[in-house]
This record gives structure tokens, C-alpha cells and sequence, in this order.
């Protein structure tokens, strides 16, 4: 069996930012290296969310540094470090565990971000790109046998292990498809705009429900978490290959 290798911390911050050009747009978080721990990594965990639970889950397993999507220091909360996030942090702190997380370039990446990623999962073929950053996905379902929406519904529930919300008739035929991960539904609108039959996102709103009704086009919310589960997976397994070291995805269920 081939000895793991190590990285330093710092190499591993400087390839991550140059490989989802983490600086190329205006985010609602700091993306890059968060916390700082331990200079050399060998065990690298990655996790859709940087809670308390997956913190504790990365102690267990001994890690040395933390991958997520959803991070900390989110624009407007506040600064104090007292309660909830005092223990989030103490825990990393205490273990010298690093903690990095990407928002939006882990969605946008080309290869490894949620969009694609998902595409992959769901056997939808891409073709074009809307929205604010291009963060939305267009294309079509890849598998013949799936033409309405209905069946679309059902290869989402044995890909995602949920059912998702659908707003329209499962007997519309799919078309052309827009998806975006996440909390996305405030670009349902573009992809209207954009000719989609078809719109899927994690999350849905109030307003959201109307404009789908009133539009023509489906609406499927397969769940926040559930559909940005595999681009820091994608990311994770990348590094790991490149540098030789070790890289373990902890999912922490959560059905919103």
C-alpha cells in the first residue's frame, strides 16, 4: 500500500484559490482558508456545511483540515465570537484543524462545481448558461427514457434520496432544462427568460410558486443541501489524487 503523502497547509490554500478562482467575483463570504490549523495535511474531510456536527465528525477521524461549501463570516452576521460560533471555533481551534470553504466559485467551476456536478449525477447534458456569473446550467436530459416530467421526478428521488417539491403537472414533457444548486430560485426568472421548460433548484419561495404557475414552466425544489452535496466532494477527491493525500466526505443529513 502506497504511503500517504503530505501538503502543506499553505501550499493547498494557494492551488484551491488558483483552481476555482476564488477571486474572480463578489461573494457573500470569504472563500479561501478560514480558520487556520496545523501547517501539514494528510487527512483532508470534506462536507456540504461547516457545522458542529461535521467539526466533530473531522476530530473523530483525526483530520487535519476541513472542505466546505457553506463556511463562515457570512456578510451582515454578526462579529461576535460568543455562543454557537464560539464552539465551532473553539473545536477547530483546540484540534489545529483547518477549516477552507468556497460559495460561489464551488458552484460556477467548470468541472468540479455543484452545477456540473450535479448535471453528472442526474445525466443532464449542458449546453448554455444564464444568470448573474453565469451560475445557471441549461441543457437537456441525457437518458431518452425521461421525457416527462414526472419521470424526472422519480430518477431525482433515486439519485437524491428525496422527493422533490414539483410545482406543475408531471405529464409536461421536460424540454429544455435550467438548473441551478442551492438557494437559487431568485433565477427562475432568467431562465424563463432564458426558453427553459423546465427549472430545477434546492430551495423555492413564496413568489416563486405563482411565477411557475403562471409561466408554464416546472418547478422542481430537490432541496438545498441535497443538490450541493457533490462539488466539494469533486473537490476533495481532486486534491487528494494530486497530492497523495487522504480525503473522506462526512454527509451530515439534512432535509432543507
Amino acid at each position: 500500500m502506497e504511503e500517504l503523502k503530505t501538503i502543506s497547509r499553505d501550499e493547498l490554500a494557494k492551488y484551491l484559490e488558483q483552481t476555482l478562482d476564488a477571486s474572480r467575483m463578489k461573494d457573500y463570504c470569504a472563500n479561501g482558508l478560514q480558520v487556520e490549523g496545523r501547517q501539514n495535511i494528510r487527512l483532508i474531510v470534506s462536507g456540504v456545511t461547516a457545522s458542529l456536527a461535521l467539526l466533530e465528525a473531522a476530530v473523530r477521524l483525526n483530520a487535519d483540515a476541513i472542505l466546505v461549501h457553506h463556511g463562515y463570516f457570512w456578510r451582515g452576521e454578526d462579529a461576535r465570537i460568543v455562543g454557537l460560533k464560539y464552539q465551532r471555533l473553539k473545536l477547530l481551534l483546540k484540534n489545529d484543524i483547518s477549516l477552507f470553504a468556497y460559495h460561489l466559485p464551488l458552484d460556477l467551476h467548470e468541472t468540479m462545481g455543484n452545477n456540473v456536478q450535479l448535471a453528472h449525477q442526474l445525466g443532464l447534458i449542458p449546453n448554455g448558461r444564464f444568470g448573474e456569473n453565469s451560475l445557471g446550467w441549461i441543457g437537456t436530459v441525457g437518458d431518452l427514457k425521461i421525457r416527462t416530467v414526472g419521470e424526472l421526478v422519480q430518477k431525482i428521488e433515486g439519485v437524491l434520496g428525496r422527493t422533490p417539491l414539483l410545482i406543475g403537472d408531471p405529464a409536461q414533457m421536460v424540454g429544455r432544462i435550467g438548473w441551478c444548486t442551492g438557494a437559487a430560485q431568485d433565477f427562475f426568472g432568467d431562465a424563463i427568460a432564458a426558453g427553459v421548460n423546465t427549472y430545477l433548484s434546492g430551495e423555492i419561495s413564496e413568489p416563486t410558486v405563482h411565477l411557475a404557475r403562471e409561466s408554464g414552466v416546472a418547478y422542481l425544489a430537490c432541496g438545498h443541501h441535497a443538490t450541493e452535496r457533490y462539488g466539494v466532494q469533486a473537490v476533495g477527491q481532486h486534491v487528494a489524487e494530486k497530492f497523495g493525500i487522504e480525503h473522506r466526505f462526512i454527509e451530515i443529513d439534512n432535509p432543507v
